[in-house]
């Protein structure tokens, strides 16, 4: 990967011992050079380049992954490795600092050399201020933990929502550490009846002295918020919807309310000096501006706790709220009696960096070995890792275990248990078992109702997996993510006209968010078969910026559905990528291959194909129970017509995660089996599966995705092209696309 950067050629950063040669990628200390990997060196580059500059965490992660499907831990981790780089340690930034809620800042002096050692006064062109007005925003999957991908032309399908290798922990629903917008869009909607017992709990303002006590304050407002989030008798809005709305007096109540579609709001304030702490509150009825209830507590810090419970206490009062005893009891339940560990916890808490993170919640556990919430934390920080990270894996499933024990009834412990059986062990019954107790626990917390959405995906549970994502969406209502999974639920089922509606809506939360800009752009194809409108739409998303080449292979694809194969070629000769996909890993041989074998260029196509394959041989090696590895390499085999190699492989991805066991999945491998069958001339098994998988909820995707299962991709892609002369076939291309059952 390489970013353009803003050095003029032949010049270099220096900063402290260190320089950094942008023309030449390297890093060296001391006249040694330091080994970076090509992310995390993209990572610095960016940061030096902006030095002084506070930089958001969702605008590093779009310079350095745009049009890239990755979790904020991509960035967190590339962070950590470069403060390890850099000799810091927590509480000593010296080069990188964290700005608490929004992302880091470069503080090192830096200053600009020609190569020869000459200074070079630092330039920032235009093109690349307007360049940084225009990022695009990636994702990751709700599905799965965050997994080193193999390359595959299954792309953004089993990458970006289907999660079959990508994706660490809801991205979208990170906790306090993800960056919000810094200002929130105004999404145009008609005025709704707000319900009278719905409130959310607004940024709280800082007012200590030291400003590193942010943390503290985000914390109490959190914990606040996930007090109030556990009475059922409440609609309370999750801390992503309103993170962006911060304190400070130009607040309009009133349009917040209609936004977030609450009646009540709550305001406060946090001064901490010492061992003595001062809370404000104040209720206030969002439609007539009145203040409904207000309170300051100057109590010690060891009281906390009782604190938040009186607030939580009195808003369920004044809204005249049900608590059940059990809500009560967990209302009245003090995570831990020792202030210093909870001030560490809390501290973890607003850490981005996981691995510093899981060190602090194991200090606060230190202090308090019964202190179950802090075990839970942690075991959530540990499921983030790869699924193939068997320590972090094992760690994770015995601090779940551990939380558990110490304390049986905490919803999270139960929600850490969840994550390790959901995306560790893949056992999805007893995850969802695991989940539900968390919701009932935690009746608005919509990251649960997020995983419960996912699981039923893989179950075949469609329904109930669109009203859990509609469920999440209600109490997360400004999250982009929430949105754009919900709007994939009806891409998956083809219901076309709902699928456009929500990438529409989730454009009105973010409108420079580009997956549902690709989104809409392939529904010009599936609804009207129409690729050069698709087109269109991703004309309009800057050039240049892709470090991984989504935007630009969707474009490839898309001229290669309308068979404008010049056009694909200089798609692929104007671009600098020699890799593309998410993870970087497909190989331009591979799209090379594929366009000379449409154009009728055998040999050429062999030539591509045969420099592609040693690769993903490989990956299938290093670990053979991976489904999509099997799935990659079998169509490979069929591209290059061998036939018993490509059956095989395509066949043990179908075994290794059938329908029956994974709904979600298993539609994509079937799929990828038929496309195998019909570049290998089996139409008859080919167009049998074509004939169940169009009414099969599941392998429908945006971007370059071959063994899509529509109407519009059987009608158009040259991979079908050996089925058209079979009478079976053109029976199903004359007629109407089958209904989706779910």
């Amino acid at each position: 990967m390489k970013l353009a950067t803003n050095a003029p050629p032949g010049h270099v950063y220096e900063f402290g011992e260190f320089r950094l040669d942008a023309g030449k990628r390297l890093l060296w200390r001391a006249g040694a050079p330091v080994p970076l990997t090509p992310r995390v060196f993209e990572t610095l580059l960016y940061l030096v380049e902006h030095h002084d500059t506070v930089l958001d965490k969702e605008r590093l992660m779009e310079a350095v992954w745009p049009d890239s499907i990755v979790e904020e831990n991509n960035l967190t981790q590339n962070i950590s490795t470069l403060r390890r780089v850099f000799g810091e340690t927590p509480g000593s930034h010296h080069y990188i600092v964290t700005i608490p809620g929004r992302g880091y800042r470069f503080v090192a002096n830096v200053k600009m050399r020609e190569a020869d050692g000459g200074p070079q006064q630092r330039r920032m062109p235009t093109a690349v201020s307007a360049l940084a007005e225009n990022e695009t925003q990636y994702i990751a999957s709700i599905a799965e933990p965050n997994h080193r991908r193999s390359f595959r032309p299954i792309s953004l399908a089993i990458a970006a929502v289907l999660g079959l290798s990508v994706a660490a922990a809801l991205f979208f629903w990170r906790s306090r550490t993800q960056n919000p917008p810094e200002a929130p869009a105004k999404i145009p909607s008609a005025r709704i009846v707000l319900p009278e017992k719905s409130i959310a709990v607004l940024p709280f303002a800082n007012l200590s002295d030291d400003k590193e006590n942010a943390f503290f304050t985000e914390g109490v407002q959190d914990d606040i918020l996930t007090a109030l989030a556990k009475f059922a008798d409440l609609k309370v809005i999750s801390r992503t919807s309103v993170a962006s709305y911060v304190a400070g007096p130009h607040r309009n109540l009133r349009e917040i309310g209609q936004e977030l579609g609450v009646a009540n709001v709550l305001e406060g304030s946090v001064r901490r000096a010492g061992g003595k702490v001062r809370v404000t509150a104040q209720l206030i009825e969002t439609r007539t501006n009145t203040h409904v209830w207000a309170e300051t507590y100057d109590r010690e810090l060891a009281d906390v706790f009782a604190i938040q419970s009186d607030i939580a206490q009195r808003i369920a009062t004044a809204l005249e709220a049900k608590l059940a005893p059990e809500e009560k009891a967990r209302l009245d339940a003090k995570p831990t009696t020792n202030s210093e560990a909870y001030v560490l916890y809390l501290t973890a808490r607003g850490t981005e960096d996981y691995v510093e993170a899981e060190k602090i919640y194991l200090q606060a556990i230190a202090l308090d070995p019964g202190f179950a919430l802090a075990y839970a934390r942690a075991s959530m920080l540990n499921s983030q890792f790869p699924a193939d990270d068997r320590a972090h894996k094992a760690k994770a499933r015995a601090q779940a275990e551990e939380a558990l024990r110490l304390s049986p009834a905490l919803g999270e412990a139960h929600m850490a248990l969840g994550l390790c059986l959901y995306w560790g062990e893949k056992k999805y019954d007893a995850a969802l078992k695991e989940f539900e107790v968390a919701a009932a626990t935690s009746p608005n917390n919509a990251e649960i109702y997020g995983y419960i959405g996912g699981i039923y995906r893989r179950q075949g549970r469609w329904r109930e997996s669109m009203a859990s994502f509609e469920r999440a969406r209600s109490l997360d209502p400004r999250n982009r993510i929430i949105a754009f999974q919900a709007a994939n639920n009806y891409l998956f089922v083809r219901d076309w006209p709902a699928a456009t509606a929500g990438f529409n809506r989730t454009l009105a939360i973010k409108p420079d968010f580009v997956p549902p800009k690709i989104g809409l752009a392939y529904l010009e194809v599936f609804r009207n078969g129409n690729p050069a409108a698709g087109r269109k739409i991703l004309e309009n998303i800057p050039a240049g910026i892709e470090a991984y080449g989504m935007v630009i292979i969707s474009r490839w694809d898309l001229a290669m559905l309308e068979r404008d194969y010049a056009t694909a070629e200089k798609i692929l000769t104007d671009t600098r990528l020699k890799n593309f996909s998410p993870g970087g890993d497909a190989p331009r041989e591979y799209y090379q291959g594929r366009m000379a074998l449409a154009r009728g260029e055998i040999e050429s196509a062999q030539r591509y194909f045969a420099a592609a394959t040693p690769d993903a041989e490989k990956r299938v090696r290093d670990n053979p129970d991976v489904a999509e590895r099997h799935a990659v390499l079998g169509l490979l085999y069929a591209y290059m017509q061998r036939k018993d190699d490509a059956i095989r492989e395509a066949r043990r991805a179908v075994e290794l995660e059938p329908e029956s066991q994974n709904a979600f999945h298993g539609a994509n491998y079937a799929a990828n089996l038929a496309l195998v069958y019909a570049l290998l001339g089996e139409s008859d098994q080919a167009i049998t599966l074509i004939e169940r998988l169009l009414s099969t909820p599941g392998p429908v995707e945006c971007s370059d995705f071959p063994n899509n299962i529509t109407l519009a991709d059987l009608r158009l892609r040259w991979e079908w092209d050996s089925l058209r002369s079979d009478p079976r076939f053109q029976k199903i291309l004359e007629g109407p696309e089958p209904k989706t059952v779910y």
